[in-house]
């Protein structure tokens, strides 16, 4: 019913730019994406969400560097990440949040992508 894509990622060198993006494929209400990205031996964090309204909300690590945006008609929603530096390398991840008719909520992860920012 749900299925979450992403795409984009990769290497960069500091001070470079990437794009990522992450499709929900679903009938169903979204009530908010989020970016999160992890690193070896550390939890999760959150970098940066966007909700079904154009609210967005920045992790202060990235605040003014990376750019979180929409397309509703499409389901999808980018992570412009700009000015990279190498505390920027980590596995990205999509999360989505679905709501059914029966009113309850639901999240899902995207797979995931490495991106490493090095010179």
């Amino acid at each position: 019913q749900v299925q979450v894509v992403e795409s984009g990622g990769g290497s960069v060198t500091p001070g470079g730019s990437l794009i990522r993006s992450c499709e929900a494929k679903t009938i169903f209400t979204i009530y908010g994406t989020s970016w999160y990205r992890q690193v070896p031996g550390k939890q999760r964090e959150l970098v940066a969400d966007i909700n079904n309204l154009g609210n967005t909300n920045y992790s202060d690590s990235v605040k003014v560097r990376f750019t979180i945006f929409r397309d509703g008609a499409k389901n999808t929603v980018w992570l412009q990440m700009n000015s990279l530096k190498p505390e920027d390398t980590a596995v990205y991840y999509c999360n989505v949040v679905i709501g059914f008719y029966d009113d309850s909520l639901s999240d899902y992860w995207g797979q995931g992508t490495q991106v490493t920012v090095s010179s």
